[in-house]
């Protein structure tokens, strides 16, 4: 935005302040610990090999992850303290990291749409070409692309003293921002939405359109219906969290958009909004895969038998400790009252002996 119009904030702004940290808050504990859980079933499920549906996952899941972890938090404070004060390392890495991932998810999104596209309408000729190995390429090109496009956004934004405030704001000049924007919406939007568009259109015909009963009725073909339902909500939520966002962006430049508190309202919205989108995804996968529910089960139960376990372990000890103890001290009690009765040797040392007894905790 234009940072030489003046803005006047209400005096309320400072609870809207807390509102934004508390809701910022939420995406991040939620966003954490729903693609960690995601990222555990992944690992466990020990089909990472030969699934390569379970890798675009994975990739969207490190996307996601991190952008809740290095831009979620840093984001928060633009909006809930006066001025900047991380650095301009920050400064220009926590935008560009913002765009990467962004990047990085919509295309993945993408190779996923081709790959449900081809594993549904060509299951058998399409077996040499959905391999793990090509599929970790298209995912070394998904990285790659997304550096090439936002790589300028390391020099976009700059650490910058205006009016005695310490600021992150755009330093290129009008018409390189607008121009970057708008490639920004072409290449990191439009173009992979239209492909989305396509080939799930195609896909979605294709499963409901055939006429093969035998083939209908195959428990291979649910299987892929219900992962092709489980990508195409994934992709219609991004491309409905990230729309007001580019939407708001374009308004600043092709329409009428000044600055004042309502436009900084709707912008906070369209970022919290798109920042929402890396925390729905493992929702979806809870609610439409019945694999990934059962993997959540499985970590849970894994986790509360491992916290259970080491609660007996740290209990065991101390018990044979104080019962050996006890036994020890019982044992010195009665060589006690035994030793009364011995003789003392020529030597003059006294001959004590003791008994120990020893119990085993299970």
């Amino acid at each position: 935005m234009n940072t030489s119009q003046p803005v006047n904030f209400s005096a309320n702004w400072k609870v809207e302040s807390i509102i934004i940290s508390v809701i910022f808050s939420i995406i991040f504990l939620v966003g954490t610990v729903g693609n960690c859980l995601v990222l555990a079933v992944l690992i466990r499920n020990g089909q990472m090999n030969t699934k390569t549906t379970n890798l675009f996952i994975l990739n969207l899941v490190l996307a996601d992850l991190c952008f809740i972890v290095f831009c979620v938090p840093l984001q928060a404070t633009i909006y809930t303290m006066d001025e900047w004060v991380f650095g301009p390392f920050v400064c220009k890495a926590v935008h560009f990291i913002i765009y990467l991932t962004m990047y990085a998810s919509i295309f993945t999104l993408a190779a996923v749409s081709l790959d449900r596209y081809l594993a549904i309408r060509y299951p058998l000729r399409s077996r040499e070409m959905r391999t793990p190995r090509n599929a970790l390429a298209s995912i070394s090109l998904v990285w790659a692309l997304s550096l090439f496009f936002s790589s300028p956004y390391l020099s976009y934004y700059r650490q910058m003293d205006l009016d005695g405030a310490t600021l992150c704001i755009p330093a290129w000049n009008i018409q390189h921002r607008k121009a970057m924007d708008v490639c920004t919406f072409i290449f990191g939007y439009l173009i992979p939405v239209l492909i989305l568009g396509i080939t799930y259109a195609r896909t979605i015909r294709y499963l409901w359109t055939s006429v093969d009963p035998m083939q209908d009725m195959s428990e291979s073909r649910k299987a892929k219906r219900k992962v092709t339902k489980m990508i195409i909500i994934v992709a219609v939520l991004f491309c409905i969290c990230w729309l007001p966002h580019h939407l708001v962006i374009l308004c600043m430049w092709f329409g009428y958009f000044p600055l004042n508190h309502t436009t900084y309202v709707l912008r906070i919205l369209s970022h919290l909004v798109a920042y929402t989108n890396s925390c729905l995804n493992p929702i979806v996968y809870a609610l439409v895969s019945k694999h990934f529910r059962k993997g959540f089960r499985k970590v849970f139960d894994c986790a509360f038998h491992n916290r259970v376990v080491n609660r007996v372990h740290a209990v065991q000890p101390a018990q044979t400790v104080s019962l050996v103890e006890a036994a020890s001290s019982e044992g010195s009690n009665q060589s006690e009252g035994s030793s009364r009765g011995r003789l003392w040797s020529k030597s003059g040392r006294k001959m004590m002996t003791s008994t120990f007894m020893t119990f085993n905790v299970t």
